[in-house]
């Protein structure tokens, strides 16, 4: 199982990729560009969350 600490650095990586990823999209007018980098935010959003959760309970 992954740290927490480990879970909430991947989440804000994920989340700052989807933002460059998302920003790409719309400057370039790419539509499926943009929609990735909102799942990408999204998926760091969760991790980030599950690195928090697990920081909780381990305690």
């Amino acid at each position: 199982m992954k740290s927490s600490t480990q879970d909430k650095a991947e989440g804000k990586w994920d989340q700052a990729k989807g933002k460059v990823k998302e920003a790409t999209g719309k400057a370039t007018n790419n539509a499926e560009m943009e929609a990735e980098g909102k799942v990408d935010k999204a998926k760091g959003k969760t991790q980030e969350k599950t690195g928090d959760v697990k920081k909780v309970v381990d305690k």
